[in-house]
């Protein structure tokens, strides 16, 4: 039996990491992201209801880390109905658009997959960092208006909600919220219908940082199955760790950005899909995975 959580673990560094330049370009030490929540709370382990994108905070309801004055989180959806959402995550820190200014990188939209999954007709949700929405202002109308998608956001930045969040930096606790609110008011002006969908960077977060965000009005969307695609050295790889973790209400993670931190997910998309849809699964956004 595959080793779950061993390739989680190890998937989790690859998200980290790709948002570092030259992350691959040798053997680093490989921090465990601060999860825990306060003992009053827990995270999903149970299929979470409905819970509406872009309206306000769900009311509490079983499967739901979801508490007063606690940023409620969703893991995956019900167990019991074969749909699964592919959710796609567009970084852009400091670095990268350094990287981005200097030439060293062509872009950070990887038209390719978007095109792939248009050909494909597969829904999807995308994160977006309020870095790169300030990047790529048009492509995010754009995306924004294919009734394929929706998208929610991912920090301004993409730094870490914990100290110890890898080596993606740390936002200071005191400006948490701020940092959060700045890319939903970057969604909100280019996308008519934005979501409340929110990811950690790392998937790192605490109790302070689910305080921190409680008053947001984002609710966040966790790492049900790291895709494992950043630095992939070819398709292969992120393919096996999709197929071999999804399960009935399973929201995958992959990227959206491409360029030298992802530059495989486009070529493993069509069998990913191709093999989830002979199974028998539905490719849903996550307002639809969560949806009654």
């Amino acid at each position: 039996m595959t080793d779950y959580w061993g390739i989680r673990i190890a998937a989790l560094v690859a998200i980290a990491c790709v948002v570092l330049t030259g992350c691959g370009d040798g053997p680093a030490a490989t921090p465990t992201p601060n999860q825990t929540l306060p003992s009053t709370g827990s995270t999903t382990t149970s299929p979470p209801p409905s819970s509406p994108s872009s309206f306000p905070r769900p009311t509490s309801r079983p499967g739901e880390s979801h508490e007063t004055n606690l940023l409620p989180i969703v893991q995956h959806g019900p167990r019991d109905k074969k749909r699964i959402a592919l959710t796609f995550d567009a970084d852009l820190t400091a670095l990268m658009r350094q990287r981005l200014q200097h030439g060293k990188v062509k872009s950070y939209y990887n038209e390719a997959l978007i095109n792939e999954l248009r050909a494909m007709k597969v829904p999807a949700t995308l994160f977006l960092t309020g870095m790169w929405m300030e990047q790529y202002p048009d492509r995010t109308r754009e995306l924004a208006a294919d009734p394929l998608f929706e998208l929610g956001t991912h920090t301004y930045d993409h730094r870490g909600f914990t100290k110890h969040c890898y080596t993606l930096g740390t936002v200071p606790v005191a400006d948490m919220l701020a940092d959060v609110r700045r890319a939903v008011d970057l969604l909100d002006k280019l996308d008519p219908h934005p979501t409340r969908w929110f990811r950690f960077p790392g998937g790192c977060y605490d109790g302070t940082a689910l305080h921190e965000l409680a008053p947001s009005g984002v609710t966040a969307v966790g790492l049900d199955v790291p895709g494992a695609d950043g630095f992939a050295k070819s398709p292969k790889p992120i393919i096996k760790q999709v197929l071999s973790n999804v399960r009935a209400g399973s929201i995958v993670v992959l990227h959206l950005h491409g360029g030298d931190n992802a530059p495989f997910t486009d070529e493993a998309i069509p069998e990913i899909v191709r093999t989830l849809r002979a199974r028998g699964y539905t490719l849903v956004t996550v307002t639809q995975l969560m949806s009654d």
